[in-house]
């Protein structure tokens, strides 16, 4: 839950965005001895003053932050004195295609471990389900995918990560404040600075949530006083409803259902923005991909169109729960795997559409490829080199008006002809 654009936005985006880049984040000629002193005057003279006005002790702060060092193994870091590190598209790998984030094999272990669990927790998660309306499916899997039900490593002290992060990262105003919330969180007494574990980005605990979602959003789920998101279920799960619910999900809403879309849908449909009812989808030809109408309950509620590979994957009709679970992260694939593998622990079976062969190019082509589109009016949501429903949606429309096929899906032909 992790967010490239605000601290309200979701922590596990920006994690997706970075995880790979581990480039040396100081070059050699910083002086560290030095740097490290302007660290310790920063937190006397700027830190401290932020802490005391939200209610942080002196006695917190000093047992938090007293004698810290800077971590300069963290990836992302730009030292006083250093050049930047280069940005995230420069460096990133051949686009693949979105099939590869369904690995058969993953999923079929996440199933097997998610069933073993829901079992387990079948009386927390009716409690949980009684007060939030979330579905214990979604819920186990975002567990899952955060951090592999808790078994996943969590090694960094996440005060001493924020710490140098918001004194010398890319974006070391967007980490401030949840340093400053981690503090708060000291100060409440529900963690020990010893048990207060992060990523290497700073997302706290078993649900990944930045500090500043742990005050908005944690719960205690198991009714011991205390919100440990480190080491209780229950208080996990909770919180990870209680951020749903807040968010948005409709209890009487699933997520959303596999489809197939004749060619009279424009694949440049899709998207949050241009949501139709459901009597409008069945009536454009849209079916369930077993041939089935589409669900009748759901006929005078909008639903939106999600192609997660243009037209060269599955394609499926969703509700606004799905853009919930996106607030969680800000990602089509990630929003897809957790409807996804909420649906397997019920009935194990993989999508039905196929996911076709596209890549060849790389996320600097793509960025390159945005930039084009932006100056000829198109919205494709920034020049990450990301190519989610804005990109899809403008190479669509591209595809359209040079009467090629629609695919709205780049291929390499087609980011080199736009360069």
């Amino acid at each position: 839950m992790c967010p490239l654009q605000s601290p309200v936005r979701p922590i596990r985006f920006l994690l997706a965005i970075v995880a790979m880049l581990m480039v040396a984040p100081a070059d050699a000629a910083v002086n560290r001895a030095a740097t490290e002193r302007a660290f310790q005057s920063w937190l006397a003279g700027e830190i401290w003053p932020e802490a005391r006005a939200v209610g942080v002790s002196r006695k917190t702060f000093d047992a938090a932050l007293g004698g810290v060092t800077l971590d300069w193994d963290l990836p992302e870091l730009a030292p006083p004195g250093a050049p930047p590190p280069p940005h995230t598209t420069e460096v990133q790998a051949e686009f693949r295609s979105p099939g590869a984030y369904f690995d058969q094999k993953n999923l079929n272990a996440q199933v097997a471990a998610g069933r073993q669990l829901i079992a387990k927790y079948d009386g927390v998660l009716d409690a949980i389900e009684d007060s939030y309306g979330v579905p214990r499916g979604i819920l186990v899997a975002i567990w899952a995918r955060e951090s592999s039900f808790g078994r996943a490593a969590i090694p960094h002290p996440a005060i001493r990560t924020l710490a140098t992060h918001a004194f010398m990262s890319r974006r070391k105003d967007f980490f401030r404040p949840e340093l400053i919330a981690a503090l708060q969180i000291l100060q409440s007494g529900d963690i020990t600075l010893a048990k207060m574990k992060s990523s290497w980005a700073g997302a706290l605990g078993q649900p990944q949530f930045l500090p500043s979602y742990y005050l908005k959003y944690a719960v205690d789920g198991d009714g011991d006083g205390d919100r440990d998101i480190w080491g209780s279920p229950p208080d996990v799960l909770a919180s990870i409803a209680n951020f749903l619910r807040n968010e948005g999900w409709d209890p009487e809403r699933g997520w959303g259902i596999e489809a197939t879309v004749p060619d009279a849908v424009a694949c440049h449909l899709e998207g949050p923005e241009q949501g139709r009812g459901m009597a409008d989808w069945h009536a454009a030809g849209v079916r369930q991909v077993d041939g089935r109408p589409l669900p009748r309950v759901e006929q005078n509620r909008t639903a939106h169109l999600l192609m997660p590979a243009g037209t060269l994957g599955p394609a499926f009709i969703v509700s606004g729960n799905f853009y919930v679970i996106k607030e969680y992260n800000y990602s089509d694939l990630y929003a897809l795997y957790v409807g996804h593998l909420a649906d397997r622990f019920s009935d194990n079976q993989p999508f039905t559409g196929k996911w076709g062969k596209v890549g060849g190019f790389s996320r600097a082509d793509v960025a390159k490829m945005q930039k084009q589109f932006e100056a000829a009016g198109h919205d494709v949501g920034g020049s990450d080199g990301l190519v989610g429903f804005k990109t899809r949606v403008a190479v669509g429309r591209w595809q359209e008006q040079r009467g090629d096929r629609l695919t709205c899906m780049p291929d390499a032909a087609m980011v080199k002809s736009i360069h």
